[in-house]
């Protein structure tokens, strides 16, 4: 008897134990809505929009109380760019669940052949000063746009035969879904979409999704970056010791 309870026992053991590691890797990030960056209006025809300006560029977010992968992203300002048109943008402090960035967004995943046209996007042509706070040149806002314009090419649209095929400013979709665009920067979105040929560096990028608002593109901070965050906290730890000895 004895040896069969421990049997059972493990058998149960081990049905537990899968279910527990994946609750540990469940991953989140508390956002909600602050300063916007680089970005101008923008009319577009797709993602659940026909002809409606949208707010075209980077996002800029307040972050806190990460879980799992989200602890990552230090408390305080994160930047992105959205990926659900028909979404709002979230105004008060909202848990994401932070995935894969094929598996994205909610509405749709992409697949990771989309997800890898994107990193290469990011790793090519993303400018941290899109991000920086305060005012945006009229260039920098027209380049956000460009970007976030890119994105929603690749997002919605089929994969053309060729990188060459891309086109903001046409629908090339068949049937539903598809997007075009047609404004200032155009011209420099299809330039970088041409541009992409599986060579250049990717980024590493995650989506932040909650159902009922807006999911974002999110790059992973670097290793440096984090480290330094790491540093600064044990800094602070031994000033408080410091101060209370």
């Amino acid at each position: 008897m004895k040896n069969t309870s421990a049997i059972i026992f493990a058998v149960l053991l081990l049905a537990i134990l899968p279910c527990t590691a994946k609750a540990n890797l469940v991953s989140t990030v508390e956002i909600w809505n602050a300063s916007p960056g680089a970005s101008k209006p923008v009319a577009v025809w797709g993602g659940g929009r026909e002809g409606v300006e949208v707010y075209a560029g980077a996002y800029m977010f307040k972050g806190t109380d990460g879980s799992g992968g989200g602890k990552i992203w230090p408390s305080g300002t994160m930047s992105g760019f959205c990926v659900e048109l028909e979404e709002p943008a979230p105004e008060i402090l909202s848990k994401y669940s932070v995935i894969p960035l094929e598996k994205g967004p909610l509405s749709g995943p992409m697949g990771t052949a989309k997800a890898e046209y994107i990193s290469e996007l990011w790793g090519r042509f993303y400018e941290p000063s899109w991000a920086s706070g305060g005012a945006y040149s009229g260039k920098q806002n027209v380049r956000a746009a460009a970007f976030a314009a890119a994105i929603w090419e690749i997002l919605y649209e089929d994969l053309p035969a060729s990188r060459l095929k891309w086109n903001v400013r046409v629908d090339g979709t068949v049937g539903a879904g598809g997007f075009h665009t047609n404004f200032a920067g155009s011209g420099l979105a299809n330039y970088w979409l041409h541009t992409l040929n599986g060579k250049g560096p990717m980024a590493d990028l995650r989506i932040l999704s909650h159902d009922g608002s807006q999911d974002y593109i999110v790059a992973v901070p670097e290793p440096t970056t984090v480290a330094l965050l790491g540093f600064g906290s044990v800094l602070s730890l031994i000033r408080r010791r410091r101060r209370t000895t």
